[in-house]
């Protein structure tokens, strides 16, 4: 195991809440393993978060929400950076890695309405607010007949929306409710194995400089092995799809208590049209790229290759 002799860590973040919530959790973390340890906040604006009239698929994706604090990386102005580890591609920039994947919060997503406590009790035509395509088509899939509205902005634009009537409900990540104090906001959890989430949510992730070898010793001690190697196999799923927020892609694996895995995976048609779905079971022995890899490989033997070519 290596260690670091440095003293000072610059670490780049986006401006909304969660992301400093994130950030600073990472900090605090950071400082009680490492003692002495100074920590600066860089905190930057990502194009993912100035454009919001425009969902993210039509400017470019996901990864519009990492360039800018990856440039400040290159530029020597930060050492590091933390991110959503569900916005941050399968494949990242050349150059760089992430060495820190912290234990996962919540996976599900949250039904949020201040009126209607399901989904199920929402009337036909309701409004119902969600730039995600994956949550569109899995809405879609239980209530054909709802009004399915895109909604971008970081947590607390999107709950004001919806407080000032402009949706019936919404859909959000539970974690990012629980880590901003708004656990009171979630009406009901959209949980496996019936809902799935994007691959990788819950996860906070650091990522930093390849080859980087002083920075990645110190944020090592934040990597949680299990979190890492269920977010890899929905990663590698993802990956095998060639899956972005242009199609409706969604995993979710766990580990079995004898260490071996469990992937659920969901492709859903952009047009409406359907959903299809696969669970991928393997060993201890298994690496998570293969098992993600096999779950993308069931999937596409159902037809979601017609699916993915229509995003």
């Amino acid at each position: 195991m290596r260690f670091s002799t440095l003293k000072r860590l610059r670490i780049a973040t986006r401006k909304s809440a969660l992301a400093l919530w994130q950030t600073e959790h990472v900090a605090r973390r950071l400082e009680a393993a490492h003692p002495g340890l100074e920590i600066e906040l860089v905190p930057l604006s990502t194009r993912g978060d100035e454009v919001l009239d425009r969902s993210l698929a039509a400017i470019g994706g996901k990864g519009l929400f990492l360039k800018e604090l990856e440039q400040a990386m290159l530029r020597g102005e930060a050492d590091c950076a933390v991110h959503s580890l569900k916005d941050v591609p399968v494949d990242l920039e050349p150059g760089f890695a992430i060495p820190a994947v912290l234990e996962r919060a919540d996976p599900a997503d949250a039904w949020v309405s201040d009126r209607y406590a399901s989904i199920e009790e929402l009337p036909a035509g309701a409004v119902v607010g969600t730039s995600s395509l994956r949550r569109q088509a899995q809405l879609r899939a239980l209530r054909p007949d709802l009004s399915l509205r895109d909604l971008r902005g970081n947590v607390n634009t999107r709950l004001a929306r919806l407080d000032a009537g402009d949706y019936d409900a919404v859909v959000l990540a539970c974690a990012g409710l629980v880590r901003l104090g708004l656990a009171g906001r979630i009406r009901a959890r959209l949980a496996p194995p019936d809902w799935l989430p994007a691959p990788a949510q819950g996860a906070i992730a650091v990522e930093c400089r390849a080859g980087d070898g002083d920075v990645e010793a110190l944020l090592a001690v934040l990597d949680h092995p299990p979190t890492r190697r269920c977010v890899e196999a929905e990663r590698a799923m993802n990956r095998r799809l060639h899956g972005s927020c242009h199609v409706p892609v969604a995993a979710f694996a766990a580990l079995r208590a004898d260490h071996g895995l469990d992937l659920l995976g969901l492709v859903g048609d952009p047009d409406g049209g359907g959903i299809l779905r696969v669970q991928q079971s393997a060993d201890a022995e298994a690496s998570p790229e293969q098992v993600g890899a096999r779950a993308a490989e069931a999937l596409l033997a159902q037809g979601a290759g017609q699916f993915l070519a229509r995003g």
